[in-house]
């Protein structure tokens, strides 16, 4: 009967694309499958090879000694765009791909914005998703402004591989130290130089004075920066600077600023960036070396045409409806997924496997009709997937027959994706997928929630530039029952477009079919496939943008109905919206949190103010709603970043579930983040050289409050499989699962008051109301964050809780305090549950409480201006995280 039984599934194996996990292995303390991909948007340019070999060359020799001679790159694969000319020493990928890049090479967010960053919006430890580099910054130059580009790379690697964050910020360069003295927010507070007002204008530095106190948030005024020392003997910290030359190692516990506001300090509870990565997987599995490593091996692949191999289970565990929903998703995908230029092949099997045909080009519509003719047409026999795989191999002659099934796989060099029906799914399965890179897709009997349609949609290639995939608007099913409608609208924003393809399904009779333009036209004819229950509109070309509408009769009882909408960029030179969902796990043991992702971006611009909806079905079709936000607070890390987030807890099966979203953007609410991306490199002002000031071009910025509207649009994206196991079969009763962490405290003052904010959290994370807030205050940071029940309790019995999610405010007198001369007090929350559950201790917040007169200056570089005037005594308040 084959490998496995029991089981139904679709296959498909493509031999050019994988999933965005990175390839990454730690062998013998060396990096391997490191993955650097050029963005087929750039430009050709021979000299960017050269110039990334010598930054990663450079970057191996600067990780090996910052990391006390641990971890070194010992091979790297550097992914040149299709569209680049090709020579000899290129060779083909094999599982690599561009959503596999470690580092990608990119245009900027925004023209002249050319700083590094790493995508990273998880929490602490937790690997980030890519580093971004553009050709500029490789091609050096940018060196002045961030340093040497492979001292930089080993920056971004620290965020990647080991989830640490940065040691410096850009919204609070400035904060008041315990010492009294106005500190600039680094680490080590052993890094030298001079806070000043440095302002150029027309080619001419008009303005070099030393920094005033603004009389509202008692810090430096917002124009002044730190302006490190040229030359310098402290050692730390690659995270904050790590293009001073003396800096060559990562804050440790003794030189670790648990003052500062950075990144690091509220993502990672105020530990060290070298306490976090000598807690990582990669770190205890590795002693140091004794011999320095050898260099960094490079390997140069260049994209081809794309080469797919269908193989479709035709045994007798899909007979009934399985078959043809398979078929419909087949012809979706062959009809608008696939792009012009690939090369497609497709194999049957049962009990045995048999090629219907061989790899077809497909340059026109007649290539993909010829391909339709081959879709099994009956189904019976028995279950053999490896008769299915080796077929498919044949058709491209790879196969080695000595190994087993898997080991085929994985030698073969091929990215399986396994689409996986019904409810009886093998672990092997997604075992398969990820040792080649590929995607595990599950798919359950339920034909409304159109899963099989969304899978092979999720499949389109992933290594051509954006302006060709093809991008899912719609995706919609209804059980209905005779005469009764299934209406909706879809936006085709003007973005996209090009090629739209409106399909419609039905499980027994053809329904009546009506849609309509933004004017309320009309539109053609749908073609009509009886034997396979659907019916097509292909639209050639630009499609009317605007809002269109559907409206589909069912003419059968106990009716299935589904409408999936598709499009291509409008413009190759204008990126598309899109969205990409994923779980922060693939799989889970109940009763731990898993959490749902969601991204927008135009380019690489985030998208704020989406509406944007989770569905997650089990394998029985069950499905749970989750609307998903981008506010900072629960499971979100960053507030207006793009990416949206929740908690899912409510499984209440054993086995795959599959995550897809839906993202919607009305016209006046949604805009682009404009501001700096998260996580980006240290920008260095300038250095003082013998006392003085020698500065760099001012940081290009974009006004904060700029908000630029976005049209209306919508998406729809499937964000995989993922397997939850030790689901108790009846259920409990017990509260499992406490408030989430509040991370959004922030602070304000109002004379002798103190006047608190954040988002609320719900009785099991995000979701419900606590019982009560627990407020405490303390005279140390560490006291308050490693005794938290010992601080002085604020009274709160006039605080009620709201709904989670909701704005929270607190206003509250500190009283006395214990010195007469404290300059300083810190501010925490923890909230219960009615059963008592507590959640995390939030991030701490700051008060200043000082006499001016005491005020202590910078020791090195003090503040002499005539005319800061502050009050002689009084109360600030201000926030160490926002």
């Amino acid at each position: 009967m084959g490998l496995f039984r029991s089981f139904v599934f679709l296959l498909m194996l493509y031999l050019l694309q994988g999933s965005n996990t990175s390839l990454v292995r730690l062998n013998n303390n060396g990096y391997e499958g490191i993955i650097i991909a050029i963005d087929p948007a750039v430009p050709e340019d021979e000299t960017l090879i050269e110039k990334i070999q010598n930054m990663v060359i450079d970057a191996s020799t600067y990780l090996f000694e910052a990391t006390e001679k641990r971890f070194f790159f010992k091979n790297v694969s550097i992914l040149i765009p299709e569209n680049w000319k090709s020579i000899t020493q290129y060779k083909r990928p094999k599982h690599e791909s561009y959503k596999h890049a470690d580092v990608r090479v990119a245009p900027p967010t925004l023209p002249g914005r050319d700083e590094p960053y790493t995508k990273q919006f998880t929490a602490c430890e937790e690997k980030g998703e890519y580093i971004h580099f553009t050709p500029d910054f490789v091609l050096g130059n940018k060196q002045n402004e961030f340093g040497p580009s492979g001292r930089l790379l080993v920056h971004e690697w620290a965020h990647l591989r080991w989830g640490v964050f940065d040691e410096y910020n850009d919204d609070e360069p400035f904060y008041r130290a315990k010492s009294r003295k106005i500190e600039a927010t680094r680490c080590s507070t052993s890094i030298t130089g001079l806070n000043r007002v440095y302002m150029c204008e027309g080619g001419s530095c008009v303005t070099n004075r030393e920094c005033r106190i603004d009389s509202k948030t008692k810090l430096y005024e917002k124009n002044c920066q730190f302006f490190p020392d040229k030359d310098q003997t402290e050692k730390t910290s690659i995270m904050f600077m790590q293009g001073i030359d003396s800096v060559t190692e990562f804050c440790n516990e003794k030189s670790h600023n648990q003052e500062a506001p950075t990144l690091q300090n509220k993502m990672c509870n105020y530990r060290s960036t070298w306490e976090v990565i000598s807690n990582s997987e990669d770190f205890k599995n590795t002693t140091a070396m004794l011999a320095p490593p050898p260099p960094p091996v490079f390997s140069l692949l260049k994209f081809s045409e794309r080469i797919v191999c269908l193989v479709l289970d035709k045994s007798g565990s899909m007979a009934s409806n399985r078959l043809n929903r398979m078929n419909q998703a087949a012809q979706h995908f062959l009809l608008q997924t696939v792009e012009n230029g690939s090369w497609v092949g497709m194999v049957h099997f049962d009990s045995s496997a048999s090629i219907k045909s061989n790899l077809i080009q497909i340059i026109s519509s007649s290539e993909r009709r010829k391909l339709l003719e081959s879709l099994p047409t009956a189904a019976s026999g028995g279950t053999s997937i490896c008769s299915g795989i080796e077929s498919g191999f044949q058709v491209k002659t790879i196969l080695q027959i000595y190994f087993s099934c898997i080991e085929k796989v994985k030698q073969s060099g091929a990215i399986i994706h396994f689409i996986a029906l019904g409810p009886d799914a093998a672990q092997a399965v997604k075992e398969m997928s990820i040792a080649t890179g590929g995607k595990y897709i599950y798919a359950s009997d339920e034909g409304q929630n159109n899963g099989l349609i969304d899978a092979f949609a999720a499949l389109a290639s992933e290594n051509i530039d954006a302006s060709q995939q093809s991008l899912q608007l719609e995706s919609k099913g209804l059980k209905l029952n005779s005469n009764d409608w299934m209406n909706g609208t879809v936006i085709i924003d003007s973005t996209v477009g090009k090629d739209t393809f409106f399909l419609i399904t039905w499980n027994q009779q053809l329904p009546s079919i009506y849609l309509f333009d933004p004017n309320g036209i009309p539109m053609g004819t749908f073609i009509v496939d009886s034997a396979s229950k659907m019916a097509y509109l292909s639209i050639k070309g630009a499609t009317k943008v605007g809002v269109w509408t559907y409206n589909i009769q069912a003419k059968a009882s106990s009716e299935t109905l589904t409408i999936t909408v598709n499009s291509r960029a409008a413009n190759s030179s204008v990126p598309p919206i899109t969205v990409n969902a994923k779980m922060n796990k693939d799989t889970n043991s109940y009763p731990s949190p898993l959490i749902v992702y969601a991204e927008i971006l135009q380019g690489y611009l985030p998208i704020l103010g989406a509406n944007v909806t989770a569905f997650i079905e089990s394998k029985f079709g069950e499905t749970e709603v989750l609307e998903l936000l981008d506010n900072g607070a629960g499971a979100d890390s960053f507030k207006n970043d793009g990416v949206y987030s929740r908690y899912f807890t409510t499984y209440k099966e054993n086995g795959p579930y599959n995550l897809k979203v839906r993202a919607h953007g009305g016209e006046n609410a949604v805009t682009w983040n404009l501001r700096h991306p998260l996580n980006r490199a240290a920008y260095i002002p300038g250095w003082v050289v013998d006392g003085n000031i020698e500065g760099n071009p001012p940081r290009p910025e974009n006004d904060e409050d700029t908000q630029t509207n976005v049209e209306s649009f919508t998406r729809v994206a499937t964000g995989g499989a993922f397997v939850v196991s030790n689901v108790p079969q009846s259920p409990s009763f017990l509260d499992l699962f406490p408030p989430s962490q509040i991370t959004d405290l922030e602070a304000t003052s109002n004379e002798d008051e103190i006047n608190l904010t954040w988002t609320a959290p719900g009785d099991d994370f995000d979701v419900g109301k606590v019982q009560e807030y627990i407020i405490r205050i303390s005279e140390s940071i560490l006291d308050l964050r490693d005794n938290f029940d010992d601080a002085l309790q604020v009274n709160t019995t006039a605080l009620l809780p709201k709904e989670a999610n909701s704005k929270e405010t607190f206003t509250f007198k500190p009283g006395n305090i214990s010195e007469e001369n404290e300059t300083h007090i810190f501010i925490a929350i923890q909230s219960v549950d009615k059963s008592n559950l507590t959640s995390k201790v939030s991030n701490i917040v700051q008060v200043a409480l000082f006499v001016q007169e005491d005020y202590i200056p910078d020791e090195i570089h003090p503040d002499t201006s005539p005319d800061k005037n502050p009050p002689k005594s009084g109360l600030s308040i201000y926030g160490l995280f926002k």
